[in-house]
């Protein structure tokens, strides 16, 4: 086997063992049998609500089953194709084969992505809630940077974007803002993107063109739907009504219908001027709320959950986890993966994906790296 052909079933194999460990194999197929049984039960749809529930997994586990088999077999025979070439001395056959197995490849990363796709809310919404550093204009510039970053990645992946609070920097940039996007596994895809991003260039801002370091940060959270209970007392609410204010002076309301909510026990803070009715944007602040309180029980359940690591990786907020060199050379780093881009340019334009596949696959490894970080 040639050395690139070896390299597109190392390659292949790596993503198939990441997925069977986090479908945790032997357990998914005893699962799947016991949920096939239950399919054909005919009083299943007894209970329709619980039936959908049956539905929805069976077809997920089945589906993540499938296609690793699937993917091991494409393997098997694609090497099978290459050795017959290899041993009749035809090229033509053994570039062919390589084609397949590099083609197989890939196929299997995006797959990988997919099936580690698996959390309670991970098929969910999500927003992406944005806020700049200290610093005053220079983060708020790289906030707004971020909030242009994410919006271009969503869209990239054919998710819907809404703006649902933005508070426009004093002179330049933003202060904060949240985007709301729309899409199936959007928390799931998003969910490794909070912590603070920090970034170095030579300032435009700066007449003496000299580097700065400016830091944001991001907080990611599932939208989440009635069928999750989260409990509020309204005496722990200080709730605030204001102008709303928008990009480029557009959206902008003549009336204080822009609410923000303060959890007094949590000191979570949410925010909405997305509509004209401010009964509207407390009812959507709410929500946001409610999914604040969700993901910060969730974090709490996986922190307790993988004890070691997550007290090795400094899981949570506050945490930086990439860095944005534009000057004196190019490069995006993730501190937590290793994971580099030689290109910010693509990144800041959306090219997110290297960076979330290798953030959630180490969620399942455990595997942490000892990473330097850029100047």
């Amino acid at each position: 086997m040639r050395a690139e052909g070896q390299a597109h079933i190392d390659r292949i194999e790596a993503a198939l063992s990441l997925v069977r460990q986090s479908l945790d194999w032997d357990r998914a197929l005893r699962e799947l049998d016991e949920l096939n049984a239950r399919v054909e039960d005919p009083t299943l749809w007894d209970d329709p609500k619980q039936a959908q529930t049956i539905m929805r997994e069976q077809k997920r586990l089945e589906s993540a089953v499938n296609t690793v088999r699937q993917i091991s077999n494409e393997m098997n025979d694609a090497v099978e194709f290459i050795e017959m070439g290899e041993a009749e001395g035809d090229e033509e056959i053994v570039d062919e084969g390589l084609a397949s197995l590099e083609k197989l490849a890939e196929r299997a990363d995006a797959d990988k992505v997919q099936a580690l796709l698996a959390g309670e809310a991970d098929a969910n919404d999500t927003y992406v809630e944005i806020h700049a550093g200290a610093g005053g204009t220079e983060s708020q510039d790289w906030a707004e940077m971020l909030f242009r970053m994410y919006a271009r990645w969503a869209e990239k992946r054919g998710f819907k974007v809404e703006t649902v609070e933005y508070q426009a920097g004093d002179q330049a940039g933003i202060k904060s803002a949240t985007l709301l996007v729309k899409g199936e596994n959007a928390y799931g895809y998003a969910k490794t993107e909070s912590g603070v991003h920090r970034l170095v260039r030579i300032s435009p801002y700066d007449s003496s063109a000299r580097r700065h370091t400016s830091f944001s940060s991001v907080w990611v959270y599932p939208v989440i739907d009635d069928d999750i209970d989260i409990e509020i007392n309204e005496s722990d609410l200080k709730i605030d009504t204001y102008r709303a204010s928008g990009a480029g002076g557009q959206h902008v309301n003549t009336t204080d219908s822009a609410v923000r909510i303060t959890h007094q026990p949590t000191g979570i803070v949410v925010a909405s001027q997305n509509d004209r009715s401010q009964h509207k944007n407390r009812a959507t602040a709410m929500n946001m709320l409610k999914a604040r309180l969700f993901e910060r029980e969730m974090a709490e359940r996986e922190a307790a959950a993988s004890g070691e690591y997550a007290e090795k990786t400094e899981i949570g907020w506050g945490h930086q986890i990439r860095s944005y060199v534009l000057q004196p050379y190019q490069m995006v780093k993730d501190l937590r993966t290793g994971t580099t881009s030689s290109s910010p340019d693509d990144v800041l334009d959306g090219a997110l994906d290297p960076f979330i596949s290798a953030a959630l696959a180490q969620r399942v490894t455990g595997e942490t790296v000892e990473v330097e970080d850029v100047e």
